[in-house]
């Protein structure tokens, strides 16, 4: 675990105001539980980074093709901040040498697990927020995401993931894939649904603001991971 951030803020492109967001950015709920000193961790900055990445990424494919259509604008959005698309993120600007984890979860690998290292990327998005409000995010959203955003919007645009999961499935010997809600919290006006996605022998979640959209994303989820491991 390092604690000189200076390499960390030139991979995001942005030096902090004030370190001690960016500390508590990297710091697992397990470090605070086993250090009586620490009173706060990352789960708060990681929800309000959730939701300040989701607008910023939406306002740029809103703003950058006026033609693209909302389905293929949602669908953008939705696989840049998917869990795995942030740890992959986070692996390449160096997050996990920074995570400042409990002694358990230190010894389990806890520093290359990917909902640590995806849940840290969105922290240091709400604690930039935080520290220097929409210009810092959208300093970090230009170095970090864009480059792999731009990439993205060059690959082919799954129009039925749901379909074109169920066919990936049985041609490689599985059955039709399973999707159970395991979730849903809100008042009814505005609920999340959380959806679980089983095929291929592997489990996958997105959630959403309909169960629909919940299962759409689950699908892509999963039909990105299957495609690059080639299963």
């Amino acid at each position: 675990m390092k604690s000189d951030y200076r390499k960390l803020e030139k991979a995001i492109g942005y030096r902090f105001k004030k370190r001690a967001h960016l500390e508590l950015a990297v710091t697992h709920p397990s470090f605070r539980y086993e250090d009586k000193a620490v009173t706060d961790d990352n789960q708060r900055l990681e929800y309000l980074g959730d939701a300040v990445l989701s607008l910023i990424a939406a306002d740029y494919l809103y703003k950058s093709d006026p033609q693209a259509r909302e389905g293929d604008m949602s669908q953008l959005r939705s696989r840049l901040t998917q869990d795995r698309k942030l740890a992959l993120i986070g692996a390449t600007i160096g997050v996990s040498e920074y995570l400042r984890l409990g002694h358990g979860e230190k010894l389990n690998g806890g520093a290359w697990r990917a909902s640590n290292i995806a849940d840290a990327v969105e922290a240091i998005i709400g604690a930039a927020w935080i520290d220097g409000g929409d210009k810092a995010v959208r300093r970090i959203f230009q170095k970090v995401f864009l480059p792999e955003l731009e990439r993205m919007k060059d690959a082919p645009v799954i129009s039925n993931p749901k379909g074109e999961l169920q066919e990936y499935a049985q041609s490689s010997g599985h059955g039709v894939p399973i999707y159970t809600t395991v979730d849903t919290i809100g008042p009814e006006h505005d609920r999340t649904f959380t959806v679980e996605v089983k095929a291929c022998e592997k489990v996958w979640s997105a959630a959403a603001g309909s169960k629909r959209e919940a299962e759409r994303k689950a699908a892509v989820e999963a039909l990105e991971e299957l495609k690059e491991e080639g299963a």
